[in-house]
């Protein structure tokens, strides 16, 4: 018995430091409000702003040509004849590809 008295007396005597590691337990590592959680956004906000700055540039490059093509009527021709293959009725269009050629295997029948 006196066991028992003297395990809850040290405890009565560390209440408060029982409750606070408790509390700090609960509100860091569980919950929608941790500090897990809390860097996990802070990384998600991260990363969206990476790919918001990566749309401003592709929203400047796309204003940038579409005032191009307002101003100047040659770069309609020039990005239809890059783009889409167009040409002029007394024009002939090659296409020369730079792609590697799959190399072949040489054997008996191919000789």
């Amino acid at each position: 018995m006196s066991r028992l008295y003297t395990f809850i007396n040290y405890i009565g005597r560390k209440k408060y430091l029982i409750v606070t590691v408790i509390g700090v337990i609960l509100i860091g590592f569980v919950g929608d409000n941790s500090i897990l959680k809390h860097v996990q956004n802070r990384m998600i906000v991260s990363e969206m702003k990476a790919e918001i700055d990566a749309y401003n540039a592709q929203y400047e490059k796309s204003e940038s040509m579409l005032r191009e093509l307002r101003h100047n009527p040659k770069a309609i021709t020039k990005i239809a004849r890059e783009r889409y293959f167009m040409k002029a009725d007394d024009e002939d269009i090659f296409v020369l590809s730079d792609d590697e050629k799959p190399e072949t295997e040489k054997n008996e029948t191919t000789d």
